[in-house]
């Protein structure tokens, strides 16, 4: 079978060509090309990330790589077969995304195929992930624990079973997870295009790892407080500065972690709003250098209105996310969302590419977006 060829510069440019194209290569069983890998990056090429991500990928699908060297901007990717059980470890060694690792193989090992003749309960495949769990320019491991895998199972039917862990928080260098994956039919397809609805609860982690737990009560004191002056309140807020309040449950956990179980000291701030008909938005900052508690909690709180206030059912990082399980679904999905990412485009671009899927992204006269997509109804065959 010929190479899929695939122009790695084409949009976004970077790293989703690379996590997506993999993906989907390995459940279609497509060999595929991709060139000009980050070109317009500095510097461009493979990163150790994106290289330890490939290889993380061919060895779940007993495939091969040609060219995943660090600095390459091409490589050949053929895949194999994937059987689970199975048990992968992945190491960025550096503080690349474990969130980004995970996007590559989630969908390969949610459809990996069952031996025929296996009649009891599998054994869990695990995959651990080493690198940073909580980096810039990337979902903290929070995002996509309460928000991304809570949303593929509500919506798309994805196994319950399904399980992210921390078991080291790595905001330097290093972080670990594990997945339980289990999955045959093919993925329902998502229905959220009518209306945002209101929110019913607003929930949060605030997080210190070698710090003092002192700050992270703080970034989520100043969250709340934020959210307040948004209009947002719970009963644990006395005074609020907007005149349209709406008191809905609001949790906003702290957590100093371990000096064992994180390496590296750091802190950060995840939200989340879960909304009347399922849909989920987020928002989150990291703590930096010379940036105050109070700021970094702002920060998130701001996020998270600035995605409540577009009017979709999923905010931006979602939005490009759920885009390839979109393709794979059985029958017509559709999700309303805030303005289209360029993430999101190169997502679309990608599916449409590689699979029979067929989106369209019609704007409405208030902004908002509705994504709809024929999925290929994809299921794994038996091993």
């Amino acid at each position: 079978m010929a190479n899929v060829s695939i122009d790695g510069s084409v949009l976004e440019g970077g790293g989703q060509i690379l996590r997506n194209s993999v993906s989907l290569s390995a459940l279609l069983n497509t060999p595929i090309s991709i060139t000009k890998i980050r070109t317009g990056r500095k510097p461009p090429g493979l990163r150790n990330q994106h290289r330890v991500g490939i290889e993380a990928a061919a060895g779940i699908c007993s495939g091969h790589v040609q060219g995943a060297k660090n600095g390459s901007t091409a490589i050949d990717f053929h895949p194999s077969s994937t059987k689970i059980p199975c048990h992968v470890t992945a190491d960025a060694v550096t503080a690349g995304s474990t969130a980004l690792l995970l996007q590559t193989a989630l969908p390969m090992l949610l459809f990996a195929p069952v031996p025929p003749e296996e009649a009891l309960p599998l054994e869990p495949s695990t995959l651990v992930l080493r690198g940073g769990t909580n980096a810039s320019q990337a979902p903290q491991i929070e995002y996509t624990q309460h928000i991304l895998v809570p949303f593929l199972k509500r919506h798309f039917g994805v196994d319950s079973r399904l399980e992210i862990s921390l078991n080291k928080r790595g905001y330097y260098p290093k972080g670990g997870g594990e997945l339980i994956p289990s999955r045959i039919e093919p993925l329902k397809p998502i229905q959220l295009s009518n209306e945002q609805g209101r929110v019913i609860r607003i929930g949060g982690l605030s997080h210190v790892g070698r710090l003092p737990a002192s700050l992270a009560t703080e970034m989520a004191g100043c969250a709340l407080k934020r959210l307040a002056r948004a209009g947002f309140r719970s009963s644990t807020i006395d005074s609020v500065e907007s005149r349209q309040e709406m008191v809905i449950p609001i949790e906003i956990q702290t957590k100093r972690e371990g000096n064992d179980d994180c390496l590296g000291a750091g802190s950060g701030i995840v939200l989340w709003a879960e909304l009347e008909g399922g849909g989920m938005i987020g928002g989150s900052a990291l703590g930096r250098k010379n940036v105050l508690p109070a700021q970094v909690g702002e920060a998130a709180a701001d996020e998270l209105i600035k995605g409540l206030k577009e009017g979709g059912c999923v905010d931006e990082h979602l939005q490009d996310q759920i885009i390839v399980f979109m393709a794979l679904a059985a029958g017509r999905s559709s999700v309303l969302t805030g303005p289209i990412s360029l993430h999101t485009r190169t997502a679309i671009w990608l599916a449409e590419k590689l699979t029979e899927a067929k989106f369209s992204v019609v704007e409405q006269p208030s902004g908002q977006c509705v994504i709809s997509c024929e999925g290929i109804a994809y299921q794994r065959t038996s091993a």
